[in-house]
């Protein structure tokens, strides 16, 4: 991204706003509003995949907003939690919304994550403060409301924010899905968890390729070289494929352009 493409505080430009919406298929919203969030964050997620094939391409993940966009725009990529919210919460950002980053940890195994082991987004409207999040894989297709302790109800299933202590725990269908650190977070606070994902052998993004996308009827994801279609009502099929077929599905299902499979350098 070069200097020419950044405005002087940082923001997105017209230009990159413009071609960010295009990405995802929307026209630009007017003002900051909980319909107008909802419309975005479902888009985004139908548009843009949850996918860690730079660690395995070899590719630097950089923690910047200009290389967050013209990864997911300029080269029509996705990324992880870091990349796909960083670059989420820029493009609210030009359109007007109060984001604000935080910092959770992932429950997995009956334990925590380290602290930064995901980002999500803090969205304040006129009325109420929500939570934005396309860098989950599967989770809430639209924002959930961070200052409500009843359920909710999403396509995604049914989900509940429950205080404990200073922090907030979501929870999906009864699961506890992250702790979120209610402070205030800069990018740059996430560079060395995000370093982490991506490098340490016992990241469990450096054990496997995943590539996956929400579709109008469930999920589609490429994990390694297995095709997997998941529908609303959880049932799934499962195909095999050779290199051919999964640099073909990687074009077809994601528009992601491969020459070789990740992880061929591994």
């Amino acid at each position: 991204m070069t200097a020419e493409h950044v405005r002087p505080d940082g923001g997105l430009t017209e230009a990159q706003v413009a071609a960010y919406l295009e990405r995802i298929g929307v026209p630009r919203p007017g003002g900051p509003s909980p319909e107008g969030l909802a419309v975005l964050q479902r888009a985004h997620l139908a548009a843009v995949p949850f996918e860690n094939l730079s660690v395995h391409l070899g590719e630097p993940i950089v923690l910047e907003p200009g290389a967050l966009v013209e990864k997911i725009v300029g080269r029509h990529r996705g990324g992880f939690c870091y990349e796909l919210n960083g670059a989420f919460g820029e493009l609210l950002r030009a359109l007007g919304y109060r984001v604000t980053l935080l910092a959770a940890r992932v429950f997995g195994g009956g334990r925590l994550g380290p602290p930064f082991d995901h980002m999500a987004l803090r969205v304040d409207l006129d009325g109420g403060a929500w939570l934005a999040d396309v860098g989950f894989g599967r989770f809430s297709e639209l924002p959930l409301r961070l200052d409500r302790r009843g359920e909710q109800v999403d396509p995604g299933g049914v989900f509940t924010v429950v205080e404990h202590g200073d922090e907030l725990d979501v929870r999906q269908d009864g699961e506890p899905q992250y702790r979120l650190d209610q402070r205030p977070y800069q990018l740059a606070d996430f560079g060395p968890t995000c370093w982490w994902q991506a490098t340490s052998p016992e990241s469990h993004f450096r054990r496997s390729t995943t590539c996956s996308l929400l579709t109008a009827d469930g999920r589609i994801t490429l994990s390694g070289t297995r095709l997997i279609r998941t529908a609303v009502d959880g049932t799934r099929t499962e195909q095999q494929l050779d290199q051919d077929g999964t640099l073909a599905a990687y074009r077809t299902h994601f528009g992601i352009v491969l020459e070789q499979l990740p992880g061929a350098q591994d």
